[in-house]
């Protein structure tokens, strides 16, 4: 299964396997759920769009609280032996919130659990990204971590799977295969997540140890964040490849991340059945398996960099297939486009951005770094709203998300040709 990778960097992709189950919920049925929950005729409940509104304003909320605290707690981490313990709290009280979702009676309740179990599995993700330079060798960066989202698609599809049948034999999808009560379906749903999540990363925690760290110091939470203004201040002014990959990350990541979040909206908006769409979301899984591993074999052969660019233009081109869609087999067809390159335009930029900064300080570089992931498909988001309001059509505006990877394409040529600033303790 994870031929030629070391005891440590496996259990390092295992962590992806158990977070990716998370991801693939929250994507998918996490929606559905509060919205079922939400919308009605009952004392307390609301509207479709208030319950859209509420939802949106909540994932909002997780990416500013994320991006607040990101850097800050990175940064700490980055302290001797101190990462193990901020990564495995944070685990734990996502898998804890994950579980508790199942059981909340009302809409409000569930939101709240919501934001609170998003947050955790969000810092959990900065301090796991920011052991890549503790687990592996640079030489070997962009093949463990493309293996993390190949491995993380594959095995998110196990427990999403049982997640789905749960919620279809409770009477989800509008079918009429109603065997269990609903609540039933959904606690099984969210503590099926939990319990994979919790189990694969149990290696992890186990086999990880700190190597790149910087020595504790009295006052240093207080001193955290004047490292971070200096950080900020020192990648605008002085290291150029860091600024340039990260302007670039932020355009392309947006366009990614904009295309996975309305993915459900396109197929809706073109009348495609809404059956015919998660079987094709499931099998994208699947090929982003495939593509993922592709290019970890790839990386061996070819610069990371050349590899990223190549993502870029097959996002470019899938945009551009956008305006052709009419049916579900183009809407498959655009799926597979997606998979082919999905896990390795994320995976290679992780191992890439690990390359171009100080190891012992990735923790507080990772939290940078995800304040560009986590707003992604803010402006793609947008974009789309405005094309939709001017009376455009779903796939006008899909196909105008070109523009983010096309400007994204010269910063990270820019990122490239940079000099490196790169200084190790």
């Amino acid at each position: 299964m994870f031929k030629g990778l070391t005891k440590t960097e496996r259990a390092w992709v295992l962590y992806d396997v158990g977070n990716s189950a998370y991801t693939m919920l929250a994507c998918s049925l996490i929606p559905i759920w509060f919205k079922e929950l939400a919308i009605g005729t009952n004392p307390g409940q609301i509207t479709g769009d208030k319950a859209t509104a509420y939802y949106s304003i909540s994932v909002a909320i997780v990416t500013v609280i994320v991006a607040v605290l990101g850097p800050v707690c990175g940064a700490i981490a980055d302290h001797k032996d101190m990462k193990k313990i901020f990564f495995t709290t944070s685990m734990a009280l996502g898998v804890i919130g994950c579980i508790l979702n199942g059981f909340a009676p009302t809409w409000m309740a569930f939101l709240v659990i919501f934001v609170l179990a998003k947050i955790f599995y969000s810092a959990s993700l900065t301090f796991y990204d920011s052991m890549l330079n503790d687990v592996t060798t640079e030489d070997r960066m962009d093949q463990v971590s493309s293996y993390g989202y190949a491995w993380g698609y594959i095995g998110s599809c196990i427990p999403f799977t049982i997640a789905l049948l749960a919620y279809v034999f409770s009477g989800g999808l509008g079918e009429n295969l109603a065997i269990m009560p609903y609540n039933v379906g959904k606690i099984i749903g969210f503590t099926v997540t939990a319990v994979w999540w919790f189990l694969v990363t149990v290696p992890l925690i186990k086999n990880y140890k700190q190597i790149n760290y910087v020595e504790r110091e009295k006052g240093a939470v207080r001193k955290v964040f004047v490292k971070i203004g200096n950080t900020l201040k020192r990648i605008a002014t002085e290291d150029r490849k860091v600024l340039y990959f990260l302007i670039a990350f932020f355009l392309y990541i947006d366009g990614v991340g904009t295309i996975i979040d309305n993915c459900i909206n396109i197929g809706t908006d073109l009348g495609l059945p809404t059956v015919g769409q998660v079987v094709f979301l499931l099998a994208t899984q699947i090929v982003a398996w495939g593509g993922s591993l592709v290019f970890a074999r790839l990386s061996k052969k070819y610069d990371t960099v050349t590899l990223i660019l190549v993502c870029i233009v097959g996002y470019f081109l899938v945009c551009i297939y956008a305006l052709t869609l009419k049916t579900l087999l183009h809407f498959g067809i655009l799926a597979f486009g997606v998979g082919c390159f999905q896990g390795s335009i994320q995976s290679l930029s992780r191992s890439y951005f690990s390359k171009i900064i100080p190891a012992e300080n990735s923790g507080e570089y990772f939290g940078i770094y995800d304040i560009f992931a986590k707003g992604a498909s803010f402006l793609g988001s947008a974009v789309i709203a405005a094309v939709k309001l001017a009376g455009g059509t779903i796939n006008i505006a899909v196909a105008s998300l070109a523009i983010f990877f096309a400007v994204g394409f010269i910063f990270l040529r820019m990122s490239d040709q940079a000099p490196s600033a790169r200084k190790t303790s």
